[in-house]
């Protein structure tokens, strides 16, 4: 990577120390490269003013000019201001619940302004507004020079100090100036020709400032391209090394499996898990280093496989390590390992970035000394000071959330012999994507839900039918079951949900005054969440009000109903993962979905197909067909494997013809050494080293 991208952002024209610490801070912006790579949210369509009278309230992000009638600030003890734009057709009230100081400041009554933002609806006035929108003073004589202006993620600490998505767009236009000559290429030319690419250099310009959508497709389609062959060629150059230095333990002892099986299995295993199993053990009795990848549904059993996978581990006389995304998900696994390991004396240790450093010391030197069979934990089972004594099974729970670099860093600890790894993933991937994305892992599929289980009955309801609902909730409690009602929680209007949550909260315990109410949300100490979810647990409580927090890591078996309250605004995914967490018993379960009265014919197909199947694999198809190529104007990165721009749910096409890309140059040239290669073994070096791959120059 050349000197100049590696330079502090502080040194940018316009930055300074401030701006740059705030950067770093809020942003994660550290270099210009981390600027560079920092893309539009979305872009704001400058040729279009929309009308106050025709706006709906699942419209995308509008532009609106009118001029402002009156000004409300918060009243006391309420975070709040109203302003009134009127335009030639109406009336729309725009709200703010942060960052209210500094937005009154920039407001004059009779000044038009330009107003961009994203229509919502107000069920408590039955109007629609724009909450947070952006907005500046409209001056006719302003030339606009581009159609679509780039709209940047910011945030009310760095807004307060006047680094708006403006003033970032203005950084990102000093930084293209200066940083001009200094982008290379990272294609080979024949490539782009091949699949019709611009230069990186375009690119990375129409990504930022596009002259039109056609420049846009085009910048993201390169950008797209080329991150997913990039991670194309690391896959395949990781299944080239496995196969070729492929050597692992060999486990053909599977007597402590069979101890397990004859002191009696707590459930009857499915026919898929037990062919799921014979997969796993037909890889790990061979001298090879087995990659698999376990796809299973929300409550399929993917947590029994990996422990009877620990037992045919520890039964040779080698450790077993279980890698999960977060605390509440690790420590879920840990309580469910241990009460299974218990009986056979295995011993099961938690190792969190919470446990305490007394605690932390025991634990590694159990397990330097081989004294600890199984360990659980996050991240923190990848700290330089993790140290096994033969790590010969490394499971990576929720794959999807973990980069190949960080199962790579797993399989570094046992150096004698790679360890065996087995990575599980509840998030439905659909079939036709699973191994082209996976392509450096075989996969196995647990296809059949516990034995005894119902299928979840899904439900939609509308607002008004909400008493109907209650009643539901009511025989559900009376017959001794529980219930979940979660509220969404997005970043966009957070303060707003907050309320909505809270306000649930109040109306749940006012129409269940007999029962106990809990709530969790993210806004809370972990003490205290965990206080709720332990009084939830031990069914002290029988309605749990809470956001998405419940989402993974929670196995109430109690639990029978899961009410999804504004559930259009939720993904597909998502609300297929929240419905997970009940139906976990041989009781009836049921998940109700609930909207607004008016639905969108895509909400209303999505929430169609929740009714219609609780087949995970058959939802994350619907999600593909409905997103497609994604709305141009409003995608955001996605965060999945450390993207900058790709998105596995949408660029299935593109992945394929980056997978293709991949697979016939390393055919062609194994080791990448032909001269019209080298731009891409240098970007590879580059990746190496956890940077992007892009120019150098």
């Amino acid at each position: 990577m050349a000197s100049l991208f590696q330079t502090k952002i502080e040194y940018l024209t316009g930055v300074g120390p401030e701006w740059g610490a705030l950067l770093r801070g809020e942003l994660g912006i550290d270099t210009f490269e981390d600027l560079i790579h920092h893309y539009p949210l979305r872009y704001q369509d400058c040729s279009q003013i929309h009308k106050i009278a025709a706006l709906q309230p699942n419209m995308p992000y509008v532009q609106l000019r009118g001029t402002i009638l009156d000004i409300k600030p918060s009243q006391a003890g309420r975070q709040k201001l109203q302003v009134r734009l009127k335009d030639d057709t109406g009336v729309i009230t725009l709200l703010w619940l942060r960052g209210i100081s500094w937005i009154s400041e920039k407001l004059k009554l009779g000044a038009v302004y330009t107003v961009h933002g994203k229509p919502s609806f107000d069920s408590y006035n039955y109007e629609i507004n724009l909450i947070h929108p952006e907005i500046e003073v409209f001056n006719p004589n302003q030339k606009e020079d581009l159609c679509l202006r780039p709209s940047y993620a910011s945030t009310e600490k760095l807004k307060k100090e006047y680094l708006n998505s403006k003033a970032i767009a203005t950084l990102q236009r000093r930084l293209l100036q200066k940083a001009a000559d200094h982008i290379t290429e990272t294609l080979p030319e024949a490539l782009r020709k091949q699949y019709k690419l611009i230069t990186k250099a375009e690119a990375l310009h129409h990504i930022h400032f596009p002259k039109d959508t056609a420049a846009l497709l085009q910048a993201r389609r390169r950008l797209k391209f080329e991150e997913l062959f990039y991670q194309q060629l690391q896959c395949l150059q990781l299944k080239k090394v496995r196969l070729a230095k492929q050597q692992g333990q060999p486990f053909t002892n599977t007597s402590l499996l069979h101890a397990f099986y004859q002191q009696g299995l707590p459930f009857q295993l499915t026919g898929a898990q037990k062919r799921v199993v014979t997969e796993i053990y037909n890889d790990l009795r061979k001298d090879q280093q087995m990659n698999r990848l376990l796809q299973g549904d929300v409550g399929s059993g993917k947590t029994m496989v990996a422990f009877l996978s620990m037992l045919i581990c520890v039964g040779n006389g080698s450790q077993a390590a279980m890698m999960a995304p977060t605390e509440l998900l690790a420590e879920q696994h840990y309580r469910v390992l241990q009460e299974l390991a218990q009986p056979l004396g295995i011993t099961v240790g938690l190792l969190t970035g919470a446990i305490k450093q007394k605690r932390r010391s025991e634990l590694l030197a159990a397990l330097h000394e081989g004294k600890l069979q199984i360990l659980v934990g996050t991240h923190a089972l990848i700290s330089d000071s993790v140290s096994y004594h033969n790590l010969g099974l490394a499971i990576i729970d929720e794959q999807h959330r973990f980069g190949v670099r960080q199962r790579a860093q797993l399989c570094a600890k046992n150096l004698a012999y790679p360890p065996h790894v087995l990575a599980m993933s509840a998030t439905p991937i659909p079939r036709s994507l699973a191994m082209t994305f996976y392509g450096d892992l075989d996969v196995s599929v647990i296809d059949e839900m516990p034995a005894g289980r119902k299928p979840i009955k899904t439900m939609h309801a509308y607002d008004a039918q909400r008493l109907r609902v209650f009643e539901l909730l009511r025989k559900q409690i009376v017959a001794g079951r529980q219930v979940y009602i979660v509220y969404p929680l997005i970043e966009e209007s957070e303060t707003l949900d907050y309320k909505n949550l809270i306000d649930g909260y109040e109306s749940m315990c006012r129409a269940f005054p007999e029962f106990p109410v809990g709530i969790v949300h993210g806004r809370m100490y972990a003490v205290d969440k965990e206080y709720e979810m332990q009084r939830f647990i031990k069914g002290e409580t029988k309605l749990m009000v809470s956001t998405t927090v419940i989402e993974v890591g929670v196995d109430i078996p109690n639990a029978t109903v899961m009410v999804i309250e504004n559930a259009e605004r939720f993904g597909l995914a998502q609300l297929h993962q929240l419905r997970g967490r009940v139906g976990r018993s041989s009781e009836q379960a049921y998940c109700v979905l609930m909207t607004r009265d008016k639905l969108n014919p895509i909400s209303k197909e999505r929430i169609q197909a929740m009714v219609r199947t609780t087949d995970g694999f058959e939802i994350a198809d619907v999600d593909l067909k409905l997103r497609g190529p994604g709305d141009l104007l409003g995608v955001q990165q996605s965060g999945a494997l450390d993207f900058k721009i790709a998105d596995l749910a949408q660029d299935g096409k593109i992945i394929q013809a980056a997978r293709e890309a991949a697979q016939r140059m390393l055919q062609e040239d194994p080791d990448l050494a032909q001269p019209h290669h080298g731009v891409v073994k240098k970007a590879l070096e580059h990746l190496s080293g956890d940077g992007v791959a892009w120019g150098v120059g």
